[in-house]
C-alpha cells in the first residue's frame, strides 16, 4: 500500500510538470498547452489548447530575458486561434494563427524541407525558413496526424 501511495503521489506531482504543449510561434515559450484531442488521425482531427500565463512566462524568461507583469500581460494578449483541426485524409489543416494549410506528403529530392505544406490562404509553399513558420507548423500537423509524419 505506501508503494501505491508513492506511486499515485509522483504521478500528482509530475501531471502539471509534464503538461503537453505545441509551439505556436518559432521564438522559445511560444507555446500553448494541450487541452483535449480528439479524432486524431481522422477526417475530424483536433486539438484545443489553453494559453496559460505559466506559457506566457516562459515567453518572457526564454525569449524576452525578463518575467514581468507588463511582459506576461502582453503575451496573455496574443491573439490566436485556441484549437486547431485537421482532415487528416486530405490533408487540409488549421494553424493558431487561423492560418488554412494543406499537407502535400514529402518533398521531392533536394528540397529544403522534408514535407511540402502549402499556405493556401497565401498560396505559398512554406521553405524551410524561421519567416515562413515551417518548423512550427509541421509540429501543429504531427499533433493532428501523427500517422501521415513520419
Amino acid at each position: 500500500m505506501r508503494y501505491f501511495l508513492l506511486v499515485l503521489f509522483a504521478l500528482i506531482l509530475a501531471s502539471p510538470a509534464n503538461a503537453r504543449t505545441l509551439y505556436y510561434g518559432g521564438r522559445a515559450g511560444m507555446e500553448v498547452t494541450i487541452v483535449k484531442k480528439s479524432g486524431i488521425g481522422t477526417s475530424h482531427a483536433s486539438v484545443l489548447t489553453k494559453h496559460t500565463r505559466q506559457n506566457a512566462i516562459g515567453f518572457c524568461r526564454d525569449y524576452v530575458g525578463k518575467v514581468t507583469e507588463d511582459c506576461i500581460a502582453g503575451e496573455m494578449k496574443t491573439p490566436l486561434h485556441l484549437e486547431i483541426t485537421a482532415d487528416c485524409k486530405t490533408g487540409k489543416f488549421t494553424t493558431f494563427y487561423g492560418a488554412n494549410m494543406l499537407f502535400q506528403g514529402r518533398s521531392p529530392a533536394g528540397s529544403e524541407t522534408d514535407y511540402l505544406i502549402t499556405d493556401t490562404d497565401e498560396n505559398v509553399v512554406l521553405d524551410g525558413s524561421g519567416a515562413s513558420g515551417y518548423d512550427y507548423t509541421i509540429e501543429q500537423f504531427k499533433a493532428l496526424c501523427p500517422n501521415r509524419v513520419k
